[in-house]
């Protein structure tokens, strides 16, 4: 009896670990505040500092750079000190998740907030928007290593990727909206002057020199609802953090430092990150710049609002499509749908038509579905992987994620102060109406030339990327024996016994 008792098959890893809709609905809205308020200032923050905080293009650059800077610097930061902490009764990563969201919501009311001053404006933006990136890091490296607990399934961890992305979508698009409306009410129809001079010979202008702007009336007007992220608190809180169901009670957590070191060697996780870091600044590029571009050069500025809709839209119900095709056709093929921006980009900035302009944001939403669900998803595949090749460490998770999050935020953020150091170079003036022809010309390469050219050496880069869809069975059927025989290996006593039996 014994020996029948010891030598059952175990349930099948399918039914053991199979996640509940209910699970993966609490895991996917978790993480649609952040997409509220950080899609508000993707889209809407540099044409905010621009046009209504009428801070120059210098200075903007500054914030963008520099609060972008901060936000990657603080996820090594976060990594380590999640790693050193100690399980709880709501799990290790929860805690952290709970203890930054009311901080993370004081410092978004106030980076929308339009001080009574002037001449202390770039400060104040520059601090509060470095304390909503970093403390947003806080929130999103636990959240996003969190994946790696909900289950050893790999389909199971994709189904839930996916419902995380299709909510954060839907975060995102609430989020563009409601600021999108916000700011088009207050943007330039209301403030520019059409009669200032644009002198293009000058390229620096101050606050002082600068033309004398009506100020809004109410400096909140300009604040979309942060009221969301108080609701991350109680409902992620129903998906308590499990141990890591490889680990040993023996092994030995990996210290932060060569974790690391190892991370930055493991050949999977540098090609992943080194294309996507890529495409991510591709896609941050045409966020941040859209509006300005359609505003300035293309002559829609009375859709902007209505085209970002459009290309969020897309994105949301694109992203069960999006999961199906990486199913049927793998993931790396799936990257493929990342490049059906390019073409119709170049379209738009040749030829800027309203019916096009649609038509590209929808196709641009597309593409932007799969930039945000193809590296969450295939991250979790190069962890694994890590796993197999080091199985009696542990506590790494947060590592990949926390070091994944540093590298794309500090590229965004170094694209972003280019960009916005550009518009300066060009001659951008704050508050007028008709900008110049450098302007101009300088808004179409940001929206059409240099995201293709980051787009396409970013797919390059991802040919090269190791991990298929064969060796991801491969490593699912080893890690499944690696817990089952970690499984067995704990119900043994000293003598070698089996205590279960």
């Amino acid at each position: 009896m014994a020996g029948a008792g010891r030598d059952a098959p175990p349930r099948p890893a399918e039914q053991e670990y199979r996640l509940s809709v209910c699970s993966k609905l609490c895991y996917a809205i978790g993480g649609a505040p952040n997409q509220v308020a950080g899609s508000a200032a993707a889209f809407f923050l540099q044409i905010y500092l621009l046009d209504i905080a009428h801070i120059t293009p210098f200075h903007a650059s500054l914030v963008l750079f520099i609060g972008r800077a901060s936000g990657a610097v603080t996820d090594p930061v976060a990594g380590f000190f999640i790693s050193k902490s100690r399980w709880t009764k709501i799990g290790r990563l929860m805690p952290w998740m709970l203890a930054c969201t009311p901080f993370t919501v004081v410092s978004y009311f106030f980076m929308w907030y339009l001080p009574p001053f002037v001449a202390g404006r770039v400060a104040w933006y520059l601090t509060f928007y470095c304390l909503f990136q970093a403390l947003t890091t806080l929130f999103q490296v636990p959240y996003s290593a969190l994946t790696m607990f909900l289950s050893t399934d790999q389909k199971e961890r994709d189904s839930a990727t996916a419902y995380r992305m299709t909510m954060e979508v839907l975060g995102t698009l609430i989020g563009a909206a409601l600021q999108g409306q916000i700011v088009a009410s207050a943007h330039v129809s209301h403030h520019c002057t059409m009669n200032l001079s644009v002198n293009t010979t000058s390229h620096f202008i101050s606050l002082h020199d600068a033309p004398s702007f009506p100020e809004p009336l109410d400096p909140l007007s300009h604040q979309v609802s942060s009221n969301p992220w108080m609701r991350t608190a109680w409902i992620t809180v129903s998906n308590r953090c499990p141990m890591d169901p490889y680990a040993l009670t023996s092994d030995r957590a990996i210290p932060f430092c060569k974790g690391l070191q190892l991370t930055m060697k493991h050949g999977p996780y540098v090609k992943l990150t080194a294309s996507f870091l890529l495409i991510s600044t591709a896609v941050q590029l045409e966020q941040s710049n859209f509006v300005l571009f359609c505003t300035h050069a293309a002559d829609l500025h009375n859709h902007f609002q209505y085209l970002v809709v459009t290309i969020l839209v897309s994105a949301a119900v694109s992203i069960p499509f999006w999961q199906k095709i990486l199913q049927r056709f793998g993931k790396k093929c799936a990257a493929c749908g990342i490049s059906w921006m390019i073409p119709f980009a170049v379209m738009l900035v040749t030829i800027p038509d309203l019916i096009l302009a649609y038509f590209v944001a929808f196709v641009s939403g597309l593409s932007i579905a799969a930039s945000l669900l193809l590296p969450w998803s295939m991250l979790p595949d190069v962890v694994d992987n890590f796993r197999l090749q080091n199985p009696h460490r542990k506590g790494h998770e947060t590592i990949f994620y926390s070091s994944y999050v540093f590298f794309t935020k500090m590229s965004t953020g170094i694209g972003l102060g280019i960009s916005a150091a550009g518009l300066e170079f060009t001659g951008y003036k704050p508050g007028i109406c008709k900008q110049s022809s450098d302007v101009i010309l300088t808004l179409k390469i940001l929206i059409g030339a240099v995201p293709a050219i980051l787009i396409i050496v970013g797919l390059f880069i991802l040919l090269f990327y190791p991990i298929t869809e064969e060796s991801r069975k491969e490593t699912k059927l080893a890690l499944e024996v690696l817990r089952r025989n970690h499984k067995s290996t704990e119900n043994l006593d000293e003598h070698g016994e089996d205590t279960l039996v």
